[in-house]
């Protein structure tokens, strides 16, 4: 049996169908469904159960789940980077991870978490998952702050010779249409292009990058997933990895190759940064991928702009956008 708990969200629900694409179905799915559109992205899935996070957490407490468990994938969070409750952030991201760490663990199973590049914070240290730096990050917003706790405390219980933490980068792409204000920046500029012909990006506030000039580590969810499959498959590549394109592309880029995508012209605006927003953006984001390739995964990724362009042909401009 394997549990992917967020099973039903973005990277979740694409992961399923991997999968299921593998010949495995026997999948326990762990997520929150309540009144969301997350219910869509489980329709093509096969699977053997859904359980509701607090179903799931009592009977990991009780003992409930008995089953021989092959891998638990933990993507299950709030990936919210405005989100200041911290104390749901502390329950939800840190403590109920740590409890299924310790269920998976105990049952033997594979377990690999979702971290994130949000624990780099401004990037003047850089973006290597080497240990010798993860102490000294200094994440931007509660978010990033709560998954270098989990991070931190694995790495305190000498935990990451058997578990793998993923820092995941940029990831857009097919099943994050229910994420509201957290959607990727193509998944929310396809629809406005289409009625206003006009792309609107960010103005820079700092002297060294341009307006949309910039640079974040924009990664397709369908490598994402090929990466976290090999990883179950390789239960010896373990500690923090950095699941990123390897390769820093400008905003502008983005849109070009959306505009791209559609066969528009470019034609893009910027607009000032919210006040929410500045002191906690990050103006340069570029995974370190050389310690994952080192452990022997070879898995190749999109560019930039074959991943929009099949994002964008292949699901937002069809009458089916879902995986």
């Amino acid at each position: 049996m394997y549990i992917v708990t967020g099973g039903a969200g973005f990277i979740g629900s694409v992961l399923v169908r991997k999968l299921n694409d593998e010949g495995i179905d026997d999948i326990v799915i762990v997520d929150n469904l309540a009144s969301t559109e997350k219910w869509r992205n489980l329709v093509k899935c096969r699977y053997r159960e859904y359980l509701h996070r607090s179903e799931f957490i009592e009977n990991i407490r009780t003992g409930h789940i008995q089953n021989d468990i092959e891998a638990v994938f933990h993507l299950g969070a709030c990936s919210s980077t405005t989100e200041k409750n911290a104390d749901f952030l502390m329950e939800n991201n840190v403590r109920y991870a740590k409890e299924v760490c310790t269920f998976a663990l105990e049952k033997g199973a594979r377990f690999i978490q979702a971290s994130s590049a949000a624990t780099y914070g401004d990037g003047s240290l850089g973006f290597s998952d080497d240990l010798k730096t993860a102490a000294a990050l200094r994440p931007l917003n509660m978010y990033g702050y709560s998954k270098q706790l989990f991070d931190l405390w694995a790495m305190r219980e000498g935990l990451l010779e058997d578990i793998t933490c993923v820092k995941f980068f940029n990831v857009y792409g097919p099943n994050e249409y229910h994420k509201g204000d957290m959607k990727s920046v193509v998944c929310k500029a396809v629809p406005e292009l289409l009625r206003t012909g006009v792309f609107r990006l960010f103005r820079s506030d700092r002297p060294e990058y341009a307006d949309g000039g910039q640079m974040r580590d924009f990664v397709y969810v369908k490598d994402c997933v090929n990466v976290l499959f090999w990883l179950m498959q390789h239960p010896r590549a373990t500690g923090i990895c950095n699941i990123g394109s390897g390769k820093a592309r400008t905003w502008n880029d983005l849109a070009r190759a959306v505009f791209a995508a559609l066969d528009m012209p470019a034609n893009i605006e910027y607009i000032d940064m919210p006040e929410t927003l500045k002191g906690k953006y990050q103006y340069f984001t570029e995974a370190d991928m050389s310690r994952i390739r080192s452990l022997g995964c070879d898995i190749p990724f999109h560019s930039l702009e074959a991943g929009i362009e099949d994002y964008v042909r292949g699901y937002l401009r069809t009458d089916d956008p879902y995986m």
